[in-house]
């Protein structure tokens, strides 16, 4: 007996303005079918309750991206790279969701980026692709500094950490989202030293309350308005051990 995920339409609807089309819900039913698989091997989530999978995997994922759903999201075609992709949140979920955008999976555990390439051609999704490697190497290639208009990260660090990984890689006028589950104002004084220091500034925060546990959850947004200063991100471990 499979377990079917909820399919949700009202409240996708509700939430978020936008529902999976009938193709789209089968992704995600694959993609859901796939992570309980590869969770024998790999450990990659404690989330495996149908409900659950669906709040705090799918739900919470779209949730971060809300400004890319609506139609009139400018670039029409934008380049993302999600940090830390772990097992592939929020990354497989956008790639599924907003299909005229590619989508860059980064994590430094080679096992998960494996599992990621399978998961990939399983669900056919052209727009996306995986590097293993560490953010604050990459974030020092020409091809991937400035390259991108949204950066995702999730579940990664405290949040002055994530921006110097993310802000490096943005284009100017790139958007970098950071998925939080709490927050506080000394995170704020914090951010905001560091994104001063990164050529960035914090656009939004939104807190918000998932549909069905009702936990309260928080998007950070910041916005790349300059040059971020070519010594960042440091050298790798020395942006969570010494953050900004």
């Amino acid at each position: 007996m499979t377990n079917l995920l909820p399919e949700m339409a009202e409240i996708w609807q509700k939430t978020l303005n936008w529902q999976p089309t009938v193709q789209q819900q089968a992704q995600f039913q694959r993609l859901y079918e796939l992570i309980l698989e590869g969770n024998r091997q790999l450990n990659l989530t404690r989330i495996t309750d149908p409900q659950e999978f669906w709040e705090k995997h799918l739900w919470d994922s779209l949730r971060g991206i809300v400004p890319l759903l609506s139609a009139n999201f400018s670039p029409a075609s934008p380049a993302l790279i999600d940090i830390g992709t772990g097992a592939g949140f929020p990354g497989i979920p956008v790639a599924i969701t907003v299909t005229n955008c590619t989508i860059t999976l980064l994590d430094s555990t080679r096992k998960k980026i494996t599992f990621i390439d399978n998961i990939l051609s399983e669900l056919a999704l052209n727009n996306a692709k995986t590097i293993v490697a560490r953010a604050e190497e990459i974030a020092h290639h020409p091809q991937h500094r400035l390259a991108y208009d949204i950066a995702l990260i999730r579940a990664v660090g405290a949040a002055s950490v994530c921006a110097e990984y993310t802000l490096p890689l943005l284009k100017l006028g790139g958007l970098a989202i950071i998925y939080r589950g709490n927050w506080t104002e000394d995170e704020t004084t914090a951010l905001q030293n560091a994104v001063n220091q990164l050529g960035g500034v914090i656009e939004s925060i939104e807190q918000f309350t998932t549909p069905l546990s009702h936990s309260v959850r928080h998007c950070v947004y910041l916005r790349k308005l300059a040059t971020t200063p070519a010594n960042f991100p440091r050298a790798v471990g020395i942006p969570t051990q010494k953050p900004l």
